[in-house]
């Protein structure tokens, strides 16, 4: 299993629309994608327009190749990209042995 972790920076005062586009975006786009595990959605504290956003992938090629390179993608971002302030950092985990 690879854990994909996405920090986002939304636009001050989105929040609720944002959370909703996230789900919405997760069940319209992600979810049907091979490989798709499941998803965490978590927001900042200290800062309420940073979150932190997990996505479990059974492979790294299955969000890399599967996902990212699918009319999917395009469709995740047309849901939820109008509320980044900035372009969202993703990174990759796996389980340490």
């Amino acid at each position: 299993m690879v854990l994909e972790v996405v920090e986002i920076v939304i636009h001050p005062g989105m929040q609720a629309g944002f959370e909703e586009a996230v789900q919405r975006g997760i069940d319209a786009a992600i979810a049907p994608t091979a490989g798709f595990l499941g998803h965490e959605l978590q927001r900042g504290i200290e800062s309420a327009e940073r979150y932190l956003l997990f996505i479990r992938w059974r492979t790294l090629e299955d969000h890399t190749e599967g996902f990212r390179q699918s009319p999917a993608f395009a469709q995740w971002r047309a849901i939820v990209g109008g509320f980044f302030a900035r372009p969202p950092t993703v990174m990759h985990f796996e389980k340490a042995s």
